[in-house]
């Protein structure tokens, strides 16, 4: 008989689901809504609870569940350019504006398909309640990393990340973009995902970086301390995807009798 392999640190406490039905999708919405608007009062709030905007449409979610509560705590989003022949823009673009950098990585440049942003990453405030990190959707500070003796990982943050690098993966797309707060380029970087900035800072919530993150190079780098999260991420994800894909068989199959 095959034993289970034993699960990772991170996988004895969390696991990341792809929001691929309504009800997923619908804690995603309700999780935004209660970090960007009730804690952080980012956005204004909504009679129904949940966070939404013109982005959501054409974006995919990503949810973290505590598995000792069995609660989504923590969500992030991947847009995807908006249909049409030309794509359309991602809304960093639309914020940074001209403080894109207009080079190699200029995402004007690249192919609409194999693009997308990483944005409304957010953790419920009960997992971020320690210093410095309440007026943050996404905790991650330098206690996190440990010594240098005795180093750690930041589950959360990096399990989120992970999340969205895997729907990428899956989905063909190489390159990511982010709108970030400077220190958490500087803190992923120990784990072998590298944030390259590609812009100037702009003002949006505080001071904000625009950055872009290739994910082949993300895979190929991994650190060892990472590894193990990420093989647990993409079979979640993977296993979800196609389950989401035999099922929509099963109901086209149904209709058409």
């Amino acid at each position: 008989m095959m034993s289970t392999p034993t699960l990772s640190a991170f996988g004895q406490h969390f696991e990341i689901i792809p929001a691929l039905d309504e009800a997923t999708r619908d804690a995603a919405h309700r999780i935004r809504h209660a970090v960007y608007c009730e804690d952080l009062h980012f956005e204004p709030t909504r009679p129904d609870g949940r966070e939404r905007d013109e982005y959501d449409s054409h974006s995919l979610h990503c949810l973290l569940r505590h598995r000792a509560s069995g609660e989504f705590i923590g969500v992030t989003r991947l847009v995807l350019p908006p249909p049409g022949p030309q794509g359309g823009l991602l809304p960093f673009e639309r914020t940074c504006g001209a403080a894109l950098y207009r080079g190699p990585l200029d995402p004007s440049r690249l192919p609409r398909e194999t693009i997308a942003e990483v944005s409304r990453l957010a953790v419920v405030k009960d997992f971020r309640r320690r210093r410095g990190e309440a007026q943050s959707p996404l905790p991650m500070s330098e206690d996190d990393f440990g010594t240098p003796s005795r180093p750690r990982c930041p589950f959360i943050p990096i399990g989120l990340y992970l999340g969205a690098i895997a729907l990428a993966d899956k989905l063909g797309i190489h390159t990511l973009f982010t709108l970030t707060e400077p220190r958490l380029a500087q803190h992923f970087s120990r784990f072998g995902v590298a944030v390259v900035q590609i812009g100037e800072g702009v003002a949006h919530r505080g001071v904000r970086i625009p950055s872009m993150i290739s994910v082949p190079d993300v895979l190929a780098h991994m650190s060892t301390m990472v590894r193990p999260i990420w093989l647990e991420v993409e079979a979640s994800m993977r296993e979800h995807l196609h389950q989401a894909a035999a099922q929509s068989r099963q109901e086209i199959e149904a209709r058409c009798g």
